[in-house]
């Protein structure tokens, strides 16, 4: 049995917004600040802090979330790819989430960026989530 990191990850982001909290923490890795920071980069969050926590060798990420009047500025934020199913696209068959309001996150051979970024580089890869 796999541990979907990026799945919990998400699923803690969804779990902080439907709780109203300000700001949810979730175990350091370089794929969760990744996607932490195109979420602040895109202005769904407001902030990004990699902490130490009390033990010395553990990080974690603490996303600040964003709220206008009350509601959140993430409405849904769905995992793509599953450590089962892979979901891999081709610059060609990029489509807009939600009308373009939205983003897909995936990573290529660049990094982990958006879909946006993805179209001017002219590179595919894997799908992980997305977001509007």
């Amino acid at each position: 049995m796999s541990i979907d990191s990026i799945g919990n990850f998400l699923t803690i982001i969804r779990n902080g917004i439907r709780a109203s909290k300000p700001h949810v923490s979730a175990p350091y890795s370089k794929i969760r600040q990744d996607i932490a920071n195109i979420l602040k980069d895109e202005g769904f969050v407001l902030n990004v802090v990699i902490e130490n926590t009390d033990q010395v060798t553990e990080k974690s990420v603490k996303v600040f979330l964003k709220y206008v009047r009350g509601e959140s500025v993430i409405h849904e934020i769905k995992r793509v790819s599953t450590p089962g199913r892979r979901s891999y696209k081709r610059v060609v068959n990029f489509s807009p989430v939600i009308g373009g309001l939205g983003l897909s996150i995936m990573t290529t051979n660049r990094g982990v960026i958006t879909d946006k970024k993805a179209t001017q580089l002219r590179v595919g890869g894997e799908v992980l989530c997305t977001v509007w």
